[in-house]
């Protein structure tokens, strides 16, 4: 008793702590902001946003680029380090991603259909930006991933283009002499193959001897090159180093001919800081959560059992699923990761019904009292130990209290800083489909992990069972799942960060389906508004 009488101290502790963690965060992210007019408009149906300083009436404008999957929320940093610095930032969302209601069509391997859609796109935008009032008219372009082969297959195609720098760069399109001005950033932490494409464009150049570091050719006739590394990061993680918003801010500095402040984007420390209040306030929350089972509620499964249960499933997944068509959905790899969610779940329901059934088959049976010696109610009011009672109302509203949480705590700050997370018309009803697999999923990893007599380390062993399988599905269709690559380092910090909260809910509930309920909403939303809309 004592214990939980100081518990509550602490609970209100964390609680203040963490809402002030993220009101600083809050105020600091919204500092990067000061002093620029920030607008958001249209060119055709492509959604675009404008950054400058108040004081800008004649400034080259940059245009900036995401990636796969990404949106311009993502490229932020890069926006508001050059808007800070006298530029005029353009960013958008290209075709299927983010909020642009249009859906790509055709291969997305087919350089002369989506690549050319996309290059188009990325000049009417430029025009657009090109001919705003306070644009000079010179032009750079920026672009990450994806985006590096748009940008450089555009600025080769326009040499009026000034500068272009290309992040995490991929791409068959420069020559020796184009684009002008051409920067290559990749993370340490990417892999060699993105470092060895950096090195090969700048030696264009250099003549074969290029190194990381060092520029080559010259600003005054176009042919300036340049490869450098992002210390201590991997693909997205370049979006937001200081070495990537530095180099970048010289190198269009020197491409133009300007100076500038030399501010930079620091939110990395800000956005950590906010995450992590948020996900700190997710304890003392989730304290006021109602209590749905007497008893902990779940597979209870040996270390025997367990290992079976994880392990059968994530290597079953990825060969049943190797050759089979996952073309149903309209949002490019979210229709694979659903059907993965989904068969996984099955299997794991299918392996828990059979332990139960061959448990049920070798308990003894426990002697009740003859139904003469007690009346009908006391019967039935008599506790069964391996069925606790459930209190649905209780079961329901913790399960849509974490729900809310995830999906408006988190989201709204995804949304505003990260990524497009709010979806538009659209999207809605991917959301639905995409939960027909993710539900199945959380529910039985939740139910297999938890228990009176659960075992320490059951939910680690779940997750990253999942995440094996999921490496093993890209390894046996590396050339279609290729892109989940880039994504399985947000699927494991998602997986701990929510875990933890499930975890939670979990011991306030004694029930694991509103912490199941939770994740899979979550990572359903997040698959459906993130991943491209493509007809294929």
């Amino acid at each position: 008793m004592a214990m939980r009488r100081g518990l509550k101290p602490l609970r209100i502790i964390v609680a203040l702590v963490a809402m002030i963690a993220i009101a600083v965060a809050l105020w600091q992210l919204q500092a990067g902001k000061d002093g620029l007019i920030i607008t958001h408009t249209e060119v055709g149906a492509t959604p675009v946003t404008v950054f400058r300083q108040p004081s800008v009436t004649s400034a080259p404008v940059v245009v900036i680029a995401h990636g796969f999957a990404g949106s311009q929320q993502l490229m932020q940093p890069f926006a508001q380090t050059l808007a800070r610095n006298g530029y005029i930032a353009v960013t958008f969302d290209f075709t299927g991603h983010g909020r642009n209601p249009v859906t790509m069509q055709g291969d997305v391997d087919e350089p002369t259909k989506i690549t050319g859609v996309l290059v188009d796109e990325l000049g009417r935008v430029t025009d657009f930006a090109r001919k705003l009032p306070e644009s000079d008219g010179r032009a750079a372009v920026l672009g990450h991933s994806m985006a590096s082969d748009i940008v450089v297959a555009y600025a080769v195609e326009h040499p009026e283009i000034i500068a272009t720098v290309a992040v995490s760069v991929f791409t068959r399109k420069s020559t020796a002499t184009l684009p002008h001005n051409l920067l290559v950033i990749v993370g340490a932490l990417e892999p060699q193959m993105l470092k060895d494409e950096g090195l090969r464009i700048v030696n264009q150049v250099a003549g074969g001897n290029a190194v990381e570091g060092r520029t080559y050719g010259s600003f005054a006739d176009g042919t300036a090159r340049r490869f450098v590394l992002s210390s201590g990061v991997e693909h997205i993680g370049v979006l937001y180093s200081q070495d990537s918003m530095r180099e970048s801010l010289h190198w269009v500095n020197d491409a133009f001919g300007r100076t500038s402040s030399g501010w930079i984007d620091q939110r990395p420390r800000w956005l950590a800081l906010l995450f992590g209040g948020l996900i700190a306030l997710a304890w003392p929350l989730s304290k006021l959560l109602p209590r749905a089972a007497a008893a902990p509620m779940g597979a209870s499964l040996t270390w025997k059992q367990l290992l079976v249960t994880a392990i059968v499933p994530a290597v079953l997944t990825p060969l049943l699923l190797w050759k089979a068509p996952t073309d149903f959905l309209i949002i490019l790899l979210g229709d694979y990761l659903t059907l993965h969610f989904l068969l996984y779940g099955l299997l794991t329901a299918a392996i828990l019904v059979l332990i139960r059934l061959r448990s049920r088959r070798s308990a003894p049976h426990p002697t009740r009292p003859h139904a003469q010696d007690l009346d009908l109610a006391a019967l039935g009011a008599l506790p069964d130990p391996a069925h606790p009672r459930v209190a649905i109302g209780a079961l329901a509203i913790a399960a849509v209290a974490a729900i809310a949480y995830n999906i408006f705590g988190f989201g709204i700050a995804l949304d505003s800083y990260l990524f497009s997370f709010m979806p538009i018309e659209q999207r809605i009803h991917l959301i639905a489909a995409v939960a027909c697999g993710t539900i199945p999923y959380f529910v039985t990893a939740e139910w297999m992990a938890h228990g009176q007599s659960s075992k320490r380390g059951a939910y680690a062993l779940a997750k990253f069972c999942f995440l094996a399988s999921l490496a093993a599905a890209v390894a046996l269709n590396l050339q279609k799942l290729f892109f989940l690559i880039i994504i399985v380092p947000a699927i494991l910090l998602l997986f701990l960060a929510f875990g933890l909260i499930s975890n939670w809910t979990y011991k306030a509930t004694n029930h694991p389906l509103p912490g199941a309920l939770a994740n899979a909403v979550l990572f359903a939303w997040a698959i459906a508004v993130t991943f491209p809309m493509v007809i294929r």
